[in-house]
């Protein structure tokens, strides 16, 4: 599986990247990328079991990808949503969600979308 959680990438990408903060040890960000991909391997378990994107169970997971996300920067609803859209325009973000599973950027995009439209 891809490396999802990337430093350089994070910094240097999408209207996000401005408030991407990392003080964080190797060991930590080794840490980081292990919770990452398995918030990731969640989704994809989901989409598999064709659960929707606004389903309970979805919903709960975008909110644990956005408190992930809480640990590095604070997104309003306009720079999360930006940040989704990476997830399925071209982007090395689509890219590492189309290795785990074809079409995980789009799904993921619209769980975020409808959870980000409900929550902040």
């Amino acid at each position: 599986m891809a490396s999802f959680f990337n430093y350089n990438l994070a910094m240097n990408f999408g209207i996000h990247s401005q408030q991407f903060v990392n003080n964080y040890s190797t060991k930590e960000n080794e840490k980081f990328t292990k919770v990452f991909g398995d918030l990731t391997l969640k989704f994809a378990e989901r989409m598999k079991a064709d659960t929707a994107p606004s389903s309970d169970e979805v919903q709960e997971l975008v909110k644990e990808h956005y408190e992930f996300c809480l640990q590095f920067w604070k997104p309003t609803k306009e720079a999360y949503k930006s940040l989704a859209m990476s997830y399925i325009l071209p982007s090395p973000y689509r890219d590492s969600y189309e290795e785990v599973a074809q079409g995980l950027g789009k799904y993921h995009y619209e769980a975020i979308s409808i959870w980000a439209d409900k929550n902040l």
